[in-house]
């Protein structure tokens, strides 16, 4: 059974949040505290506390760690860091044996309790603020919708004499002829064909459903579920929230799915491209921003839009290249952005139009009004992928640039002299490191992003590409072996 939470809504540091929680402990008989936060990779890492360690003290000074052991921070001999939990964060656990009471946390230097440049959760609350400092907006709302997909057997090997991977599911397309003992019942979706079917062509509605029942139990606002496209490819759909709230939410939303898949036998992976043949997994991510209590971006330009949205689309497709650094950051996410498919590389905007890298979505209310960047994939760390969306759309309002006109022709079926006008995203991940290298002033504004952190971050992901390019591909025996 899952255990009921208690939410905390008020703001950390404040003598009223610090007794909420105490008094949560306590009246909801609470064993352990989880400290969490997000590393640079986006990866969730925690460390448990004993509750009666849990105090007052405790919450306004911090927990120390060893940041050293984190990839792309501390060296080992700047090692101490400080963890700040953010009461608003406040949830229980819906897995543990124990009843466990989870805080997310940021980052802050031990000396001084300012923020740590390099952690991702207090980048997301700069760009809050920034946006607020900026005059345009006070909250930015972001919407994202990842997609994920189910198997249940996961093999691979990245040995010397071995570079492999294996993937089966008994809802997979491929398994139409396998032989399973207790028989092949034959229903299932085919490749490029799970888009809305029943079941039992679609096996998955209970363990979505119970995804979803246990997001709502945590406090999360969510509002419908369903299978994708492509063969054991998978939704939820998560309500639009603030932007640090809404990152805090992706990340609970991969725990929950990781863990659910788990406890059916099944194994949850969000790899924009886990196999060929089939559509690989996005994150699209709708935003707003309001002012006053009044939607920015609604007006009587292109779509209904105002020409703040028209010129925060025009920032994030100026800067979409460099962008794809936070927003595609595997170097499998290039796997799923092909040219020539029908995924989003194409930098153009359209309303309903699902083919260009920006969607306006169709909506009657001025309150729905929002721009879809349809580029990015689950893959990102949402802090950091969020945070740099909203500055590359506030670069472009700052600096009123135009998007051009907009592409409401289908761009998949236009002459090849057309769609050779037409910008593209990034190619590989190599080239969105190079991007970000060349293009990355606007992220420095209001110290949202710092150079150190970009540093870092660059660092790690150079790794990744190295180790990529490094190691031989199965096609390539196929292609080259006996040439």
């Amino acid at each position: 059974m899952l255990s009921e939470p208690t939410f905390i809504t008020t703001i950390r540091g404040t003598n009223m949040s610090v007794e909420t929680i105490l008094n949560m402990i306590k009246d909801e008989g609470v064993e352990y505290v989880d400290i969490r936060f997000t590393d640079p990779r986006g990866r969730l890492q925690h460390v448990t506390v004993i509750a009666d360690l849990v105090d007052a003290d405790f919450l306004e000074e911090g927990f120390m760690f060893d940041g050293s052991s984190i990839s792309g921070w501390k060296s080992i001999d700047q090692s101490d860091m400080k963890l700040m939990a953010d009461g608003d964060s406040a949830y229980i656990d819906p897995f543990y044996a124990e009843k466990t009471l989870c805080l997310h946390c940021n980052v802050v230097e031990p000396d001084t309790n300012e923020p740590y440049s390099r952690d991702p959760r207090g980048t997301a609350v700069k760009a809050e603020a920034y946006l607020k400092s900026t005059g345009i907006g006070d909250v930015a709302y972001f919407g994202p919708e990842a997609e994920f997909f189910l198997f249940e057997d996961v093999r691979y090997s990245t040995t010397p004499n071995k570079v492999a991977f294996e993937i089966d599911a008994t809802a997979a397309a491929w398994n139409t002829d396998a032989d399973f003992e207790s028989g092949n019942l034959g229903h299932r979706a085919g490749h490029k064909g799970g888009y809305f079917p029943v079941n039992p062509v679609d096996d998955g509605q209970d363990i979505r459903s119970e995804m979803l029942s246990t997001m709502k139990a945590m406090g999360m606002k969510v509002d419908k579920h369903h299978h994708e496209v492509a063969s054991c490819q998978h939704e939820l759909g998560l309500i639009f929230g603030a932007l640090t709230e809404q990152a805090d939410n992706i990340q609970k939303y991969k725990y929950v799915i990781h863990n659910v898949a788990a406890a059916y036998g099944r194994s949850a992976t969000f790899m924009p491209k886990p196999m060929k043949g089939d559509n690989g997994s996005g994150m699209h991510v709708n935003m707003s921003i309001w002012k006053d209590g009044k939607p920015l971006f609604a007006g009587d330009k292109y779509a209904d839009l105002s020409q703040e949205a028209l010129w925060f689309i025009g920032g994030i497709l100026k800067h979409a290249k460099s962008l794809n650094a936070f927003t595609n950051p595997a170097t499998n996410s290039y796997k799923r952005l092909v040219p020539g498919f029908e995924a989003p590389v194409l930098r153009a905007y359209s309303a309903r139009n699902r083919s260009g890298c920006v969607r306006i979505p169709w909506t009657e209310s001025p309150k729905a009004k929002r721009v879809e960047a349809r580029f990015p994939d689950p893959a990102a760390n949402p802090y950091l992928a969020f945070s740099a969306l909203l500055m590359a759309g506030l670069d472009g309002i700052k600096n009123k640039i135009d998007p051009g006109p907009a592409s409401d022709k289908d761009l998949y079926d236009l002459p090849p002299e057309e769609l050779a006008e037409i910008p593209t995203v990034c190619g590989s991940l190599r080239e969105a490191l190079e991007s970000l290298t060349d293009d990355h002033d606007f992220l420095l504004a209001g110290d949202v992003f710092t150079k150190d952190q970009l540093d870092g971050y660059l660092a790690l992901k150079w790794e990744e590409v190295y180790a990529y390019e490094h190691t031989p591909h199965p096609i390539e025996y196929q292609l080259y072996y006996s040439c």
